[in-house]
């Protein structure tokens, strides 16, 4: 059965849209060659989106010749502001952006947990407020929230989970509170780190693969046919509870110590670096990140005891990615976070190595391309997702 005319139309009006938002302002000539509709089609779907304040003129092309034809349509970038937060341990970042995307406002603040709940939420949400205010965003459509541990998939709610500040869970319910009106989106840190990567970072050419998060805690995002998998209980990638050899004892339903995450969270690389004589000549304060990334530096150098630790550190690493490639036969693992963005192509190439050994199914394993912001990158995306969705019908 053909669609009805109101149905064509909102199916062309949302597809130029989309063409909008993807490839930023085009003229009517272009909107019709990218469409394939008809000259007078293209025609009425720029009146009527103009006419409905979603999209307007931007300008003219470079063309020499002058006219309607060579007018540029683009979103109305300030029909909706969206704001997105990455919440750690140890604090939250925070940006404020138009509906397009472009950033107007960045800001971070460290929070000491143990204030107490109250001034830590009231820290995190004065950070937005600020932000908002900087950006002049007077009211945020769409807030995208990426934080760490279990999305409860029927709620959309953080779920009370073991080992994570308490503030973390009320500032979800303090947004609600504050931002009356305002959709708030909460997604898992590593999955949001995942949806950054595949749309602009080391998996944009692939639509399954696994991104194996290195930080100060572990996880795994699990994108299979270009959908995220969340699980039954929103717990799929908690990798940093997988058994491992090499631990001195087992995780338990509470606690992933024992677990992958003792081999390779951010404590037990240090630990590692200090076994391999590189901590001290790496820097006491350099991190996890900072050790690695120092370590692949001076293996171009000739460093042997830098080797030896990135040999190490990518044995360890084989384990979980070994057990992946077993289980979802993805084709690609991306090493992320600040630590699998430090490692670059080495470490990459090292783990890569490895599992060429120990699986008979092929996987190619890449560097993180956009490290720790990739969360923050991805909190955004989902925010205007989101709000384009609701906005564009």
């Amino acid at each position: 059965m053909p669609a009805s005319p109101s149905t064509a139309r909102a199916i062309n009006d949302r597809l130029a849209l989309r063409l909008l938002q993807q490839e930023g302002p085009l003229t009517a000539a272009q909107l019709k060659q990218l469409t394939g509709l008809s000259r007078p089609t293209v025609a009425d779907l720029v009146e009527r989106l103009t006419a409905s304040g979603l999209i307007e003129m931007a300008g003219e092309s470079g063309e020499q010749r002058r006219g309607p034809n060579a007018r540029l349509y683009g979103i109305v970038a300030d029909r909706a502001y969206l704001a997105a937060l990455d919440v750690r341990l140890e604090g939250v970042s925070v940006l404020v952006s138009d509906l397009v995307g472009r950033v107007l406002a960045e800001a971070s603040v460290p929070i000491d947990g143990t204030s107490g709940t109250g001034p830590a939420v009231e820290q995190a949400v004065a950070l937005v407020g600020r932000a908002a205010k900087e950006a002049g965003a007077e009211h945020l459509h769409t807030v995208g929230v990426g934080a760490p541990g279990l999305i409860d998939p029927a709620t959309g709610e953080l779920r009370d989970t073991t080992g994570l500040p308490a503030w973390h869970r009320r500032l979800v319910a303090a947004l609600h509170e504050r931002l009356p009106g305002t959709r708030i989106v909460v997604e898992n840190e590593t999955n949001l780190a995942a949806l950054a990567e595949q749309r602009d970072g080391a998996a944009h050419d692939r639509g399954t693969f696994v991104l194996l998060w290195l930080g100060m805690g572990i996880g795994a995002a699990v994108v299979l046919d270009g959908a995220l998998r969340r699980g039954a209980s929103g717990g799929a990638g908690e990798i940093g509870f997988l058994p491992v050899p090499g631990t001195r004892g087992l995780p338990s339903a509470t606690d992933c110590e024992g677990g992958f995450h003792s081999l390779a969270g951010a404590a037990a690389v240090l630990e590692l670096a200090r076994e391999c004589g590189v901590l001290g000549s790496a820097g006491e304060s350099a991190g996890a990140a900072g050790v690695v990334r120092w370590a692949v530096g001076e293996v171009g150098g000739g460093a042997g005891s830098a080797a030896r630790f990135l040999d190490a550190l990518a044995d360890r690493l084989a384990l979980g990615v070994a057990s992946v490639v077993a289980l979802l036969d993805p084709g690609c693992v991306v090493l992320g976070g600040e630590v699998g963005q430090a490692g670059g192509d080495d470490l990459a190439g090292r783990v890569a190595e490895r599992i060429t050994r120990m699986s008979p199914l092929p996987a190619e394993v890449r560097p993180s391309v956009l490290g720790g912001a990739a969360v923050l990158r991805g909190a955004l995306l989902t925010a205007q997702d989101g709000a384009q969705d609701e906005l564009f019908g």
